[in-house]
């Protein structure tokens, strides 16, 4: 049974697609973009972070692409935002959370930063003509301060004025760099991004991931010396969780796809290790995180032995899966592939997706029944475009320069 790259699919995703696009439009808020709930308010009492405000500007940029009337708007809302209340124009860079009163986190985070470099080169695509300027700004602050020239390795984070930054090296910001840095090669050109991604990549994947069974370690201290018992005591961190979080094992498989793409783009032949690697993350998550307890869905986090830690079933990482299933199945044609992909939609629809309130819920139980142990709410649409609309481009150039070029649904028969 054939899915990937059929009109009848593709239409079925379109359609899912607006529903996400018509659920996040609830989210604008005076000072960027909101934290959505279960049932598709905004939770006032989460302020407005950085990272959801940026990761919705990228998503409007796709859905301005796309020609859907009203995100454009929602465009130019998220770049008065990251020029407004949330930057901060004493110190530079942006403030990790402020709320209508003023500013509730000063703090420079490198997790959020690159949601705004991702954000800004996304509005480029747009032609908005604030967003050069601001792609142009947030590329000099991660040049400042959150690209280190002697680890070539990106820090995590900053105090308020840039004076101090944390020891702690963080896995889940320089992969969130990745992507970033892949959508700021496409639409600057500048090959320099693809080295960076490559070296990011290399070192936590190839270098210590693969020689620990693809359970991507995530925590480093400033030598990039594995942190093994990282958050021991705090497993279901949102951000920084203890053991491995598979979910970001699949995603950074993707990731991968896409450099593999990008330099095959420019006629290099890309190193074997990007898709060997990916497919190793593939089949490592599957291995340790699908149904471990005999339910179906993706356990959060498991231990250096494999074992669930966090066993509630988040929406992200299936999310990530179906991407990383399709972005496999693109390179590769294994059928395996699209086997994986049609069972995780199908426990989507039967699990996850909110027909009665909207979007999708973020977290279900060991019974896949709705929980808040490690999430409240549905924060945002971000990661939905993985699967709804990942699945319809090609692998390069990324996400929102493929829409903006045209190349929605080109291969679909």
């Amino acid at each position: 049974m054939k899915w990937f790259n059929t009109l009848s699919h593709n239409r079925w995703l379109e359609q899912e697609t607006d529903r996400i696009f018509d659920f996040g439009r609830k989210s604008v808020v005076p000072t960027g973009f909101g934290w959505l709930g279960n049932t598709g308010l905004v939770k006032t009492d989460m302020g407005t972070h950085l990272w959801v405000t940026a990761r919705m500007l990228h998503v409007y940029a796709v859905a301005a692409s796309m020609g859907r009337p009203g995100a454009y708007q929602l465009v130019e809302h998220g770049i008065n935002a990251l020029n407004g209340v949330l930057r901060d124009k004493q110190y530079g860079g942006w403030y990790a959370c402020v709320n209508d009163e003023g500013v509730i986190d000063a703090s420079k985070q490198g997790y959020q930063h690159f949601f705004v470099l991702l954000g800004a080169a996304s509005a480029v695509t747009t032609g908005h003509p604030q967003a050069l300027k601001l792609l142009d700004d947030a590329i000099d602050v991660i040049e400042k301060y959150f690209w280190s020239e002697q680890e070539q390795m990106c820090l995590e984070s900053w105090d308020e004025a840039f004076s101090k930054t944390e020891e702690y090296r963080g896995g889940n910001a320089n992969m969130h760099a990745v992507e970033a840095f892949l959508i700021v090669y496409d639409v600057t050109h500048d090959r320099k991004w693809l080295d960076r991604a490559q070296r990011i990549a290399s070192v936590i994947i190839h270098d210590v991931a693969r020689s620990g069974e693809y359970r991507v370690n995530e925590h480093f201290d400033a030598d990039w010396n594995p942190i093994r018992d990282y958050n021991k005591d705090n497993p279901a961190h949102r951000f920084r969780a203890y053991g491995g979080t598979p979910g970001h094992w699949i995603e950074w498989g993707r990731l991968m796809l896409h450099l593999h793409a990008a330099l095959e783009a420019r006629f290099e032949i890309p190193p074997a290790w990007l898709l060997e690697d990916a497919k190793g993350l593939f089949n490592a998550t599957i291995r340790d995180a699908w149904a471990p307890d005999g339910a179906e869905g993706f356990v959060y986090s498991v231990g250096w032995d494999g074992e669930p830690i966090v066993r509630e079933r988040v929406r992200w990482p299936i999310v990530e899966a179906m991407g990383t299933a399709y972005a496999l199945f693109t390179v590769t044609g294994d059928a395996q592939y699209e086997t994986w992909y049609q069972k995780w939609w199908d426990y989507c629809i039967k699990y996850l997706m909110d027909y009665e309130n909207g979007s999708w819920w973020q977290e279900l139980d060991t019974n896949n029944e709705v929980t808040t142990k490690v999430w409240d709410g549905k924060q945002d649409i971000y990661h939905l475009l993985h699967c709804l609309v990942i699945p319809r481009l090609p692998l390069a150039p990324g996400l929102a320069p493929a829409v903006a070029a045209g190349l929605l649904d080109c291969n679909a028969k």
